[in-house]
């Protein structure tokens, strides 16, 4: 199992991170300053480092700078996570060693994704399931596809995502403002109705395909797939 250290100091965001690592297969352990993060690294290496830029104390790319020049810890895949969005912030976190640049708002899905990405490219992926099976429904994590038997569900972005995300999740009410917060992204502020809307179409398009009645409502709540 790949160890990610992820270090964000809004415990809020961090707990929701590692909660969505550890449901995606993943062992996470979360700090709240690079200090903290550096003295860990003295105990156990991870397979990956997801590191907020904005951090009390040493911010982020500071925090990179010391692992890029230390022979123990420099090969070590960083992803920065971030706020600042400008393309300058990007260009110097990229030019000092990070492998991928993430800026908030972003979709749990979206970080799982690019986590596998990150860490085929390094080398260190291990087996994760790609493939949620529910009857005879196959959601293919890799290829993107949905299949209800021979048929396929041909989703947009974002009705893949939903689907993904309560399919491993599959038994379990989810509420529409996590559903909001998991695949629109943390600071999104649309409203409730974007998920009713979304869950609507993905509904036709899972009929059409043959499977009815998967995606149930929950009233007053959210949706759950049974």
């Amino acid at each position: 199992m790949s160890l990610v250290y992820c270090v964000e100091d809004d415990i809020g965001i961090r707990e929701l991170i590692s909660c969505a690592l550890k449901s995606g297969g993943y062992e996470v352990c979360g700090f709240e300053t690079g200090r903290e993060l550096m003295e860990n690294l003295k105990d156990d290496l991870p397979s990956l480092i997801l590191l907020d830029v904005m951090l009390p104390g040493l911010d982020g790319f500071g925090v990179l700078e010391l692992l890029k020049n230390d022979r123990l810890y420099k090969d070590i895949p960083v992803i920065m996570l971030t706020a600042k969005s400008s393309e300058l912030d990007k260009v110097k976190g990229l030019e000092m060693g990070a492998d991928d640049y993430i800026t908030k708002p972003f979709g749990i899905m979206e970080l799982l994704s690019r986590i596998k990405a990150v860490l085929r490219r390094s080398g260190t992926q291990e087996s994760i399931p790609q493939i949620i099976e529910i009857g005879d429904l196959v959601i293919d994590l890799q290829k993107r596809t949905v299949f209800y038997g021979k048929n396929e569900a041909v989703l947009t972005y974002k009705e893949f995502e939903l689907l993904s995300y309560l399919g491993q999740h599959r038994g379990k009410a989810i509420s529409r403002e996590k559903l909001m917060l998991n695949v629109w992204g943390f600071d999104y502020e649309g409203e409730s109705r974007t998920v009713d809307a979304h869950i609507k179409t993905l509904r036709q398009k899972l009929e059409n395909a043959g499977c009815s009645d998967i995606v149930t409502t929950v009233r007053g709540y959210g949706y759950k797939i049974v």
